[in-house]
């Protein structure tokens, strides 16, 4: 693997640091400091994605005929590292144009990627995922939300728990079960607004809309809101967590507030103890072994290599990452959180709680590389 970047994904970069310097407000860190699923972040997801999307940098990875550059992911992964150095202004949109639509684009019919993919890619469309449930959080296996066949389509009972931007979306990126077992697992795209559907916000630290719980009841979709063939949800589910594990690249936030603590204790001259310092450098080498390893599963995806464990690897390097500037923040500049201080630093430490159960618990990651990776024998 070349660990140099070439001259035309320099000049992407800076091209899309360029867009971010002309268009982000002069609030723009304040606002970025509100949950995620926040309708003012939200609201702003609806007016900035189009303007990413006008410019060529909302889905420049997808191909041409769905409103793409067909760029590499590289160029796609270096988007998202730039939006997340600033805050993540996509808001819940990042979750759309990262994995929602190219499982749309692999499994969907032709009449779902004209309804949706290019709302998707104009910015237009925000959507949640109806995966985990009370008692199946990171075991989708042991989902029992039902879908049973009617006249015309299916009935859908159950309910889902976590589910960020829930109370704001459009549509459900829904796994359902239409028979026992893996094989009898099915997708759905399902509208938010289908009556016996009922959301409720759970309070929570990370801040106001983003989690909830979320039950249908007796909810009709028609046959043509399955995504892919009935019992196929399983292999739909795998490969949309597999460009969701390292879909996010936390690291290069969490990189950038543990520059701007490390410059504030220099600032007040409390950076030359060695314990101090060594920290800090433990925390920079995690952000880096975290974004090489997920550049490795890159590497391997720009190779049209098939997907490995090594996607969980990447996972949770990210996870650790998140947890060693956390932990930095809390034995060095304790008094940036609780929201008297930098609101950065106390915005990032909120989200790093969430980053080990986001896109599957770390101990579950942990689970499927002992398996996968390391063929280690099972209890």
């Amino acid at each position: 693997m070349d660990f140099k970047w070439s001259g035309e994904q320099i000049a992407f970069r800076w091209r899309v640091r360029s867009f971010l310097e002309a268009e982000l407000p002069l609030d723009w860190e304040e606002l970025a400091c509100q949950s995620p699923g926040s309708k003012a972040l939200t609201d702003f997801s609806l007016e900035f994605c189009p303007k990413l999307a006008v410019a060529g940098l909302l889905v420049p990875h997808w191909p041409k005929e769905h409103g793409g550059e067909e760029a590499t992911p590289w160029e796609h992964f270096i988007l998202g590292e730039e939006m997340w150095r600033v805050g993540e202004p996509r808001g819940p949109q990042y979750y759309n144009v990262n994995w929602l639509g190219p499982s749309i684009m692999k499994f969907g019919s032709p009449a779902q990627k004209d309804q949706h993919l290019s709302l998707i890619a104009a910015g237009k469309a925000i959507w949640c995922q109806g995966f985990s449930e009370p008692g199946a959080g990171s075991d989708l296996a042991a989902l029992r939300t039902r879908a049973d066949r009617v006249d015309g389509g299916y009935s859908i009972t159950g309910s889902k728990i976590w589910t960020s931007y829930a109370s704001l979306a459009d549509y459900c990126f829904l796994l359902a079960r239409t028979a026992a077992g893996k094989a009898g697992v099915s997708v759905f795209l399902v509208p938010m607004k289908c009556p016996g559907i009922e959301v409720r916000k759970i309070p929570s630290v990370v801040g106001d809309g983003d989690i909830h719980e979320v039950f249908f009841t007796d909810v009709f979709v028609p046959e043509d809101c399955r995504l892919g063939g009935e019992g196929q949800g399983w292999e739909v589910a795998r490969y949309a967590l597999h460009y969701e594990r390292v879909g996010i690249p936390r690291y290069a936030l969490a990189r950038r507030v543990l520059e701007r603590m490390v410059d504030g204790l220099q600032a007040a001259g409390q950076f030359g103890d060695s314990l101090v310092r060594t920290r800090a450098a433990q925390a920079f080498a995690a952000c880096e072994a975290a974004r090489f390893l997920i550049y490795r599963v890159l590497d391997q995806r720009a190779k049209n290599q098939p997907q490995s464990a090594e996607t969980s690897v990447g996972r949770v390097a990210v996870v650790n990452a998140e947890r060693i500037v956390s932990d930095f923040a809390l034995d060095f500049v304790a008094e940036r959180l609780l929201g008297t201080g930098d609101r950065l630093v106390d915005t990032h430490q909120k989200r790093a709680i969430t980053a080990g159960i986001a896109a599957g618990a770390a101990e579950i990651q942990l689970n499927l590389i002992a398996d996968q990776l390391l063929n280690l024998p099972r209890a």
